[in-house]
């Protein structure tokens, strides 16, 4: 008489495999640490085992938390729901991301900036005025475009990738995009200079500075490429999509899909009914797992399908960068002022 019931065979089979991942987790990160600190050689993509079984201890928290409802605990550092993450396991968190710190250490030649936050802000406002943009809209426009240089690369500049041997730099890109963002530029540039000559002198001398060095390791061009590359195109709609959506996270969600989604984020927008919008398919699916999106847990791996409502919901994990950005956009403005 007045005993907890005992667990369900189900309940244990989450019990156990959510301590199965834990331990996963502490071997990738330990065997990780190893082989840095004593220079041994390290594996293709050393951050992908690492970013795996992070993603399948929060999965398997997620299953167990459903399972047993009072697993869900206090709150996190880190702003993860409660139910996907177990606030004693933040060491574990902060040994990951110290790993990926130094596994994604710039080259050596890379071309860093002293106004790393400013140049994404001056770089998407020049670009929205020239697309014929209001203050205002423009203004929105670099707002979101610094929130994308948090949601790629945590507001770290030149970083390299440690899951990816295709995408790098300030803003993630691969080759091809950077090529065909220089190539838009060039056609954009006398409309910027007519607009913002300071800042085209900046990006004569950061052109020059490039020279033959990968474009995506100087932090100016390797922003100013990846906007012109997707973003650009859309600025255009930045009044519609405001309104849309007033909320700065959900924009800067939305433009941060054209990075992942490219195609169904454009196809949404076209359709007049961006938020009841439906994408399916397991190609495009997989996209969004690949990026923390609908991956944690047996109900949301399971999903075939989701409005874009629900994947913007679904893209919690992106929220805390998101208000960083928001935070040193005000800093900037205010400076501006000042």
């Amino acid at each position: 008489m007045g005993q907890a019931d005992a667990p369900t065979k189900k309940q244990l089979d989450a019990l156990n495999a959510y301590s199965k991942a834990v331990s996963d987790f502490e071997s990738i990160l330990g065997q990780r640490r190893a082989q840095i600190n004593s220079k041994q050689p390290l594996p293709n993509l050393p951050g992908q085992a690492l970013y795996l079984a992070r993603i399948g201890m929060m999965s398997a928290y997620k299953d167990l938390t459903d399972a047993l409802p009072s697993k869900i605990g206090r709150p996190n550092k880190f702003g993860i729901p409660p139910a996907y993450f177990d606030a004693d396991k933040e060491p574990l968190i902060d040994e990951y991301r110290a790993l990926f710190d130094i596994l994604e250490v710039p080259p050596a030649d890379a071309h860093k900036s002293d106004t790393p936050f400013k140049d994404v802000v001056d770089l998407a406002t020049a670009i929205a005025r020239a697309e014929g943009l209001d203050a205002a809209n423009a203004e929105a426009a670099g707002r979101i475009s610094l929130g994308l240089f948090f949601a790629e690369t945590n507001g770290n500049q030149n970083v390299g990738n440690a899951r990816s041997n295709k995408y790098k730099g300030s803003f993630q890109t691969g080759p091809t995009e950077d090529h065909n963002g220089r190539a838009k530029w060039a056609v954009m540039k006398p409309s910027i200079a007519a607009i913002d000559p300071v800042l085209i002198l900046r990006d004569d001398k950061e052109e020059a500075r490039a020279g033959h060095l990968d474009h995506r390791f100087n932090h100016w061009t390797a922003v100013r490429d990846a906007l012109m590359n997707e973003h650009a195109d859309l600025f255009p709609q930045l009044a519609g999509i405001v309104k849309t959506l007033p909320d700065p996270i959900d924009q800067m969600k939305l433009f941060e899909l054209i990075q992942i989604i490219p195609s169904p984020t454009r196809s949404a927008l076209k359709s007049g009914k961006l938020v009841s919008y439906r994408i399916s398919g397991p190609t495009i699916m997989g996209y969004l797992r690949n990026n923390s999106i609908f991956a944690f847990g047996r109900a949301d791996r399971a999903k075939t399908s989701a409005t874009f409502r629900e994947i913007l919901d679904a893209m919690w994990l992106f929220n805390a960068k998101f208000e960083r950005a928001l935070a040193k956009f005000d800093e900037i403005k205010a400076r501006q002022k000042g």
